[in-house]
């Protein structure tokens, strides 16, 4: 075989390998950007301000981490053609369904909040109503619903995600230091010590990352667009690109505002692209519009997440392929949760800020729970099969729930008693 045809070969090997993949893509794809949220986009904000490049490193040790975690509600969601509210319900009975279930209605709904604060304020900025903002994205978010199929709504989701990615050509705007970049960022340290603050910030990064409703979207999605075991391998790979995605974008912000607000006291992304602004309109806008399309990504799929679990768990019709009379229950807890979640943004005086942040920190302090479940039913033969967790799966889980429960609780004693750890 000539060089010619041994190329040819390969190319349309590589063709066919690329469309079987973006026929299968999305699920893991899709909640990795979205994990990207507005909360995600003001936590990765105010960390570069205030640490520069410093946990660069840090949020690297989070691609694996995070990948570990959604591998799994791949292979759950394909074998068991369950979501992962049913999952524990039949597996675990319903003390614990319901403890999990309450768990991921209180944390969906509290981060679908933040969502809408970071729509608004990122609107704000080109002096658009909070109001506007509020009833237009709501009324888009159940238009891409309404349609009645899975595939249609997955598509424009995969759009929208698409521009998550508008923060890494934003740091070559910069023009940020590449060694500087590289020896500050890649070499583990804890700028400014051992303290309450740092903790604060190492949780929130972790929460943004990996969280409760990403397990309970992903599965859910698996099982709406009907993949099957055969399909696992390109799950896991849709899986593994939007992990190191998620994490190059977070990356890539952190050196935005680590290169441009290094030491500026800020509070969140959108008082960033406001103050970029003044000295870099196309910078300030590319921040805005990321923050904006970063919260609208993130509540449609948090609001999904929810309504999946709710219909799982009431036994309602509860899929993205039936039309509004076949699943009536579905739909209208969709649209309860983004009115209520709408309506705070909306009253006055509301702590919006501190609750983006501390949202993320109640994600991760929740989070052990759900993954100890998680990887109890990845070890259930009965209900997995050959698809069961590996040993090193198990460790690395294991690990992994270890870690954040030590940071949990590392975290509130430097709250409580600030004085241990000087």
């Amino acid at each position: 075989m000539d060089f010619g045809s041994t190329f040819f070969y390969k190319y349309r090997r590589f063709i066919k390998t690329l469309k079987i993949y973006l026929f299968l893509a999305g699920p893991g794809l899709i909640v990795m950007l979205a994990d990207n949220d507005a909360g995600g986009i003001t936590t990765y904000t105010v960390t570069g301000a205030r640490y520069g490049y410093g946990l660069i490193w840090f949020l690297l040790l989070l691609l694996p981490v995070a990948y570990i975690v959604q591998e799994m509600t791949v292979r759950l969601g394909a074998v068991t053609k369950r979501g992962h509210a049913e999952a524990i319900f039949d597996a675990f009975g319903s003390f614990w369904g319901w403890f999990s279930f309450i768990d991921l209605a209180l944390v969906n709904w509290l981060t679908l909040v933040t969502e809408f604060i970071g729509m608004t304020a990122a609107l704000a900025i080109f002096h658009i109503s909070p109001v506007v903002t509020v009833v237009i994205v709501s009324i888009v978010m159940m238009l891409m619903v309404l349609q009645g199929k899975y595939w249609t709504w997955e598509k424009i989701a995969i759009l929208f995600a698409a521009l998550n990615v508008i923060y890494i050509p934003a740091a070559f705007l910069v023009h940020p230091s590449v060694g500087e970049v590289l020896s500050v960022g890649l070499i583990p340290h804890f700028p400014g010590g051992f303290n309450g603050t740092l903790f604060f910030f190492l949780m929130a990064n972790i929460g943004t990352t990996i969280a409760p409703w990403m397990i309970f979207f992903q599965q859910s999605a698996v099982v709406d667009k009907g993949m099957k075991e055969k399909d696992i391998p390109w799950g896991q790979m849709d899986t593994l690109i939007g992990s190191a995605f998620t994490v190059l974008v977070a990356i890539f912000l952190v050196v935005v505002t680590g290169t441009v607000l290094y030491g500026v006291e800020i509070e969140s992304a959108a008082q960033a692209a406001s103050m970029m602004m003044t000295t870099s309109p196309w910078l300030g806008t590319c921040i805005a519009i990321g923050l904006f399309n970063a919260g609208f990504l993130g509540a449609i799929c948090i609001s999904l997440a929810s309504s999946w679990a709710f219909g799982e768990v009431f036994g309602w019709a509860h899929s993205l392929n039936m039309k509004v009379r076949e699943a009536p229950w579905f739909y209208a807890c969709y649209l309860f949760a983004l009115v209520t979640a709408g309506g705070v943004v909306l009253l006055p005086n509301a702590p919006l800020i501190l609750i983006t942040l501390f949202v993320q920190v109640i994600a991760v302090t929740l989070l052990p729970a759900t993954l100890v479940f998680l990887i109890l039913l990845l070890n259930n033969e009965e209900i997995m099969g050959k698809y069961r967790n590996t040993t090193l799966q198990n460790i690395a889980g294991t690990v992994i729930v270890v870690a954040i429960i030590v940071l949990s609780t590392l975290y509130g004693i430097t709250t409580l008693f600030p004085e241990w750890l000087m």
